[in-house]
């Protein structure tokens, strides 16, 4: 304590040295900012480019702009936009070859089955889930970022897709087509389809002009997790008809769930005694294998495709006991070999599918690049979260000319690759020769495979989003609020739908960020006995405090939004209001935070009228106008009240702000300080205290 008294021991004007000591030696003088500045130099200063007059600026940025367009600069581009220039060279053929063959092979192997379950459930024929599962894969191979990441059709997006197309193009009243109608009806969903990854991809690219990769930062985890368990249980109910053999219509609009619920309800003795038989038996051979993958997954060198035997096993039966001509049962029919032709959409569906078209959008990228950083940071390597907006952006417009639906990384397949052993991107290439070989010369044996078995695999490929509930309780422990964030997300998107979820979600968790600025708690600080740190007074220590001098710290930003709040706590505490009704109506807003603990009540030796405030803005990681214009005028009270404010730890960006709003009008260089010690320093000598104490003891 004595170290901050007095300028009796600190060093002559001569002595530099002693200066650049650190803070809190208890050898130096208090430094302020525009000492720090004299001695060791401003480092944030800005170049003066921006501000060269004339000819000799515009040569300069000329210059820059050559540079950056020269043959050096145009390689590094290349080789931001195509990573496999930078991965491939680097490769390890003989410690990864292997396993990326497995994986890829593995993934592609499940891909088949999904890609046609999940285009059903978008609302289109099977065999465009097989062209979903094969272009994007390739695409995002040669232009994305995430070593690990698996991508193709995804059981929400599917789900968002086949709810905009059943609005856009809706089947006919009665249900009863000829196979001339059923085709043209089905023309008419796939270019829709098309149409929407079309304007998925276009935003994507658009974000990605505009770099808001950043925007993934808004997508919180709760956000994300909630969403895609609540759009599981989506899935789960709109595969009930076709596990019963259902032929009923898909729901449109708010409390979907509910109403797919009660049509099923309502028609459940109508349901198919067969389709009924092959769902059951179908979950009842997925469902364990799942289980067993996941409880075995470091001893079975890869994973059980319990999708491919299920496949294969109801093909084999339905075409041997001739199930779809003696009992009715839908099978997937005829799927076309080869690929079709390249096309534009019709973009005259485009204004309609707008509305669409952004939450796919969203939800593409947030899946992507939640997945690519988990796995990136589990294996020690970056992702790019722009070049991410670009690959699937692209991924999404160049497929929509083949005719696919919205694409994006998927969960169950990016976890499969990983536990198959993959590596690197080029495990996407080994997938996409599976599902080649099965669009130009395997197809024909899928032609008896019951859509019922599409349905149970849509269900267990959502074993992983149902347990994200599990995570619940933890979630609880650490963060109350963000557990309401899940739980307002999930309610939402159960009861109304995917899209207003999402919406419902972001908005909530943005009102969150502000409710938390606007609840936080100004702190008074008090000198730890013992030590050389400033704390809290509320926790449990002795604490040295001044007669006149009170240390506060807001940390919080300064904008419109808690303008109000600074304004009543530094009132407050420093006595420049009404009294009591200031007090009270502070108290009640909960600035001072909520619990048994009390705000401490200075004794009688301590409680005189402040004369110095120590205001610690090392919080305050940004103002604005509003806010600078708020700390100026708090200045200007305390100027005419005879108390001498003390700003420290103001960062560069507020310091700049507060210079710009007339601060230094009213206050001088020398009464803003590098540290809240150096400050509090020169508060004691300005209140002239020789020693200790003047000091009292709090408890």
């Amino acid at each position: 304590m004595s170290g901050f008294l007095g300028a009796g021991n600190g060093p002559g004007p001569g002595e530099v040295s002693d200066l650049r000591s650190p803070v809190g030696t208890g050898f130096r003088k208090p430094l302020t900012e525009a000492r720090f500045r004299q001695l060791f130099g401003d480092a944030e200063e800005e170049p003066d480019l921006p501000v060269e007059p004339g000819l000799s600026g515009l040569l300069r940025l000329w210059r820059l702009r050559a540079r950056a367009c020269s043959g050096s600069g145009a390689w590094r581009q290349l080789l931001a936009r195509l990573p496999p220039l930078r991965w491939l060279p680097r490769y390890h053929w003989r410690a990864w070859l292997l396993g990326d063959a497995v994986a890829g092979v593995t993934v592609g192997i499940v891909h088949v089955p999904q890609g046609m379950a999940f285009a059903l459930l978008s609302s289109v024929p099977p065999v465009f889930g097989l062209y979903t599962s094969f272009f994007p894969v390739l695409i995002y191979t040669l232009l994305g970022t995430g070593r690990h990441l698996s991508t193709g059709t995804f059981a929400v997006l599917s789900l968002m897709t086949g709810s905009a197309i059943e609005r856009v193009v809706p089947e006919p009243p009665g249900g009863n087509l000829s196979e001339i109608e059923k085709e043209q009806l089905d023309a008419q969903r796939v270019g829709a389809a098309a149409a929407l990854a079309f304007g998925s991809g276009a935003l994507m690219m658009v974000m990605f002009t505009l770099r808001l990769g950043v925007l993934s930062t808004f997508l919180s985890e709760p956000v994300v997790k909630a969403l895609t368990s609540g759009a599981a249980l989506h899935v789960l109910v709109s595969q009930l008809p076709s596990l019963l053999g259902l032929p009923l219509p898909r729901q449109l609009g708010s409390f979907t769930l509910f109403k797919t619920l009660a049509v099923v309800l309502t028609a459940l003795p109508q349901s198919s005694p067969v389709e009924l038989t092959i769902s059951a038996l179908s979950l009842a051979l997925l469902v364990p294998v799942k289980e067993l993958n996941v409880r075995f997954r470091d001893r079975l060198p890869t994973p059980i495709p319990g999708e491919v035997v299920m496949v294969l096993l109801a093909s084999v039966l339905c075409y041997t006991s001739s199930l779809d001509t003696r009992y009715n049962v839908q099978i997937v029919g005829t799927l076309p070999g080869g690929f079709p032709q390249p096309h534009l959409p019709n973009l005259t569906e485009l204004p309609r599918i707008l509305t669409d078209s952004l939450p796919i959008a969203l939800m593409t990228f947030a899946v992507s690049a939640s997945l690519a950083s988990i796995y990136a940071d589990k294996y020690s390597y970056t992702i790019d979260s722009n070049q991410e907006l670009l690959a699937h952006g692209v991924s999404n417009l160049i497929s929509s000319l083949f005719s696919c639906f919205p694409n994006s990384a998927t969960l169950a397949t990016t976890s499969l690759l990983v536990d198959a052993g993959g590596n690197t991107q080029l495990a996407g290439l080994f997938s996409c020769i599976i599902v080649l070989s099965v669009l130009l010369w395997l197809g024909p044996f899928f032609y008896y495979l019951p859509k019922a078995v599409l349905a149970c695999i849509n269900i267990s490929s959502m074993r992983q989003m149902f347990f994200q509930m599990q995570e619940l309780p933890q979630l609880w422990r650490i963060s109350r609020m963000d557990f309401a964030v899940w739980m307002v997300t999930w309610v939402a998107v159960v009861t109304l739908s995917v899209d207003l979820g999402l919406a419902v979600g972001v908005v909530f968790s943005m009102m969150t960020v502000v409710y938390r600025t606007q609840r936080v708690q100004c702190l008074a600080l008090g000198l730890a006995e013992g030590t050389e740190l400033y704390r809290p007074l509320r926790e449990s220590h002795k604490f040295l405090q001044v007669p006149g001098l009170c240390i506060l710290s807001y940390p919080t930003p300064l904008y419109f939004g808690t303008r109000g709040q600074f304004r009543c706590v530094l009132e407050w505490h420093l006595g420049l209001g009404e009294k009591g009704k200031v007090h009270d109506s502070v108290k009640e807003s909960g600035y001072f935070g909520s619990g048994r603990q009390e705000t401490p009540k200075p004794s009688d030796a301590v409680a005189e009228p402040v004369r110095v405030v120590v205001l610690d803005c090392s919080g305050v990681t940004f103002a604005d106008a509003a806010g600078a214009k708020e700390v100026v005028q708090l200045a200007s009270r305390c100027r005419d009240a005879g108390i001498q404010l003390l700003l420290a730890q103001c960062n560069a960006s507020v310091l700049g702000t507060l210079t710009w709003a007339g601060l230094l009008d009213i206050v001088t260089p020398e009464q803003l300080f590098v540290s809240v010690q150096d400050a509090a320093a020169h508060a004691m000598e300005r209140l002239e205290l020789t020693g200790p104490k003047a000091c009292t003891v709090w408890v």
